[in-house]
C-alpha cells in the first residue's frame, strides 16, 4: 500500500513507521504552525563515522535545526534506550527540541546544550521561527 507524502511529493510505502512519520508531519503543520518548506524527512547525517538518517527535522527561519523527531512503529515502546539513541543523534544535529513518538506515546524535550540539561515538555511548542 502507498501513501502520498506531501514533503517528498511522491507516493511512499506505508510501513508502520511511515504511518507515524506522516501523522507527525501533518500534526506539526496543521496544529503547531510548522511551515511545510522547513520540514525535512530522512535527512542524512554522520555519527561516529557512520551515515545515519533522521526521521524528521524542522528548521528555524535561519535554516538551523529546531526540532528533531524520531519515529518508531507503534509496536516499539519509547524506552530509555530509544531516548538515548535520539539524544545521541541530536549531539551532532544540535536541535533545541527533541520529539520521540511511536504514534501512541509522545515525549518532547527542550535541550540546553550549554547547561547540559533536558526539560520534558507537556506538548510540542508552536513554531516560532527561532531557536529560543
Amino acid at each position: 500500500m502507498l501513501i502520498w507524502d506531501v514533503l517528498r511529493r511522491r507516493n511512499v510505502v506505508l510501513t508502520p513507521e511511515e504511518w507515524v512519520r506522516q501523522h507527525v508531519v501533518h500534526y506539526l503543520m496543521a496544529h503547531r504552525g510548522y511551515p511545510k518548506g522547513l520540514l525535512s524527512l530522512e535527512r542524512g547525517h554522520r555519527y561516529n563515522q557512520r551515515q545515519k538518517r533522521t526521521d524528521l527535522i524542522a528548521l528555524d527561519a535561519a535554516g538551523q535545526p529546531l526540532l528533531l523527531v524520531e519515529c518508531k512503529r507503534p509496536t516499539v515502546p519509547i524506552t530509555a534506550a530509544v531516548a538515548m539513541q535520539a539524544a545521541t543523534y541530536n549531539q551532532t544535529i544540535g536541535a533545541p527540541l527533541l520529539l520521540l513518538t511511536n504514534g501512541l506515546q509522545h515525549f518532547c524535550w527542550r535541550v540546553d546544550f550549554e547547561q547540559r540539561t533536558n526539560e520534558q515538555l507537556a506538548e510540542v511548542p508552536w513554531y516560532s521561527g527561532t531557536n529560543q
